[in-house]
């Protein structure tokens, strides 16, 4: 009764001390004995993980066996799923063509357009799966003619639906495929949209389609479609040093082949006409900073982009056969003048 407040506060606080002691202890010694039951626990044979699952194709196809596995799913497939089952089968089936390459090479043109048909569903998750497939059955190259066919659907649909994780898949395909020449029409109409998703704020994106573009941008029916396409007055902030290495390489590999493709002979032949906001006028126009913007860059810490933006200062200079002539005088002063 004639304890201070102090002394019940401070035995207190010893108690409090005390018990959580104990739980420290206990809980340590829970988690001691968790490891140790995980570390002597041996999943069960018929573990129906998908980890589990891969392990055993694979040690059997190691042993020249068929797991069976590519092949159910492809069969599961077929049958009414609702879109999230969808998602999943198409995931594992990417899995699976990704480890199990006899299996994968055994599948039929068949295997591959029961996968294309599924780019039609209306869920945007089932469409990145299927694209997902697709590029992992891309690398057989017996598919990939099959696959082709699928390219101006791919087209459609990167250009029609706003989604980055759809246009990383789409991209991600038609950059793994030669493109034929039939494609090059639909190309032409969705040149717009491709130029959007360069100028957006996701990297992989944009990185992925700056490689669609370079290759396009050596098609010679392509080029002028490419040169006239509209951007933002801000597009060469893409040459900034700023932007991650990853793409800034793959911006000027694009300004390269541009800059080639136009001093072509064919390409001079004719008179071309450039809308104001144009890319043609954004990168190689009268009031064009892209001089100032790769002298900065020539100093950048990563030497691949150094390399490449020397290579785009060569190739702006003046095709060899016009190098004499009194108009490349200017050409190699624009530089000069930056300096």
């Amino acid at each position: 009764m004639g304890k201070s407040i102090p002394h019940y506060l401070r035995h207190l606080d010893i108690r409090k001390s005390v018990v959580s002691l104990a739980t420290g202890a206990g809980a340590i010694y829970l988690l001691y004995k968790a490891i140790r039951a995980g570390i002597k626990c041996q999943p069960p044979l018929c573990s129906n993980s998908p980890i589990c699952i891969a392990r055993l194709a694979i040690e059997r196809e190691r042993h020249g066996r068929d797991s069976g596995e590519l092949r159910r799913l492809l069969n599961c497939l077929e049958c009414k799923h609702d879109e999230y089952a969808k998602s999943m089968i198409l995931h594992s089936i990417t899995r699976c063509v990704y480890l199990l390459e006899a299996e994968a090479s055994a599948c039929t043109t068949d295997d591959i357009m029961l996968v294309g048909s599924m780019l039609d569903d209306k869920d945007n998750s089932v469409k990145i799966q299927a694209l997902n497939s697709l590029k992992a059955f891309s690398g057989i190259r017996k598919f990939r003619l099959k696959i082709q066919e699928h390219s101006i659907k791919v087209l459609e649909l990167i250009s029609t639906i706003w989604d980055t994780e759809l246009h990383v898949a789409g991209l991600r395909l038609l950059n793994n495929l030669p493109l034929p020449d039939y494609v090059h029409p639909q190309l032409r109409r969705v040149m717009p949209a491709l130029m959007e998703i360069l100028q957006s704020d996701y990297i992989l994106a944009q990185v992925q389609v700056i490689r669609l573009l370079s290759y396009v941008a050596q098609k010679n029916d392509l080029l002028y479609d490419i040169l006239n396409c509209q951007v933002h007055p801000n597009f060469l902030n893409l040459f900034q040093c700023t932007q991650p290495g990853s793409l800034l390489f793959e911006v000027l590999v694009f300004a390269e082949r541009l800059s080639e493709g136009r001093n072509a002979s064919h390409y001079r032949a004719v008179k071309w006409h450039y809308n104001e906001q144009s890319l043609h006028e954004a990168l190689f126009g009268d009031e064009s900073r892209l001089a100032d913007r790769l002298l900065s860059l020539v100093i950048h810490p990563e030497e691949d982009v150094q390399i490449q933006a020397c290579k785009v200062i060569v190739s702006l200079q003046c095709p060899p056969d016009l190098r004499v002539r009194p108009s490349c005088q200017s050409s190699r002063s624009f530089f000069k003048s930056r300096e």
